[in-house]
């Protein structure tokens, strides 16, 4: 399977769960281990929100810099250079 295949199926997903936000959290919960709704639907909303479709400029600057300082402190070998897949 292509990474663009798998990139739209992600997408897909993350697309459904916020059109059916209700639905979601529903089934998250069931994963909470007792977390009450009101935080877990806070929690939810952190990770998943309109910048896990498309982070925009600023998250890959954000990527970027993790990188770039990752490889500074010797945490990775290689600066890595970064490919982003078009959906």
């Amino acid at each position: 399977m292509a990474i663009t295949a798998i990139g739209a199926a992600f997408r897909n997903s993350i697309e459904y769960g916020l059109s059916h936000r209700r639905e979601a959290l529903n089934y998250a919960l069931d994963f909470g281990r007792g977390l009450a709704r009101p935080l877990a639907d806070r929690f939810v909303g952190m990770y998943v929100n309109e910048d896990t479709l498309d982070y925009g400029p600023r998250g890959r600057r954000a990527i970027e810099t993790f990188l770039t300082r990752a490889h500074e402190i010797g945490a990775i070998p290689h600066r890595a250079a970064v490919e982003y897949a078009a959906l």
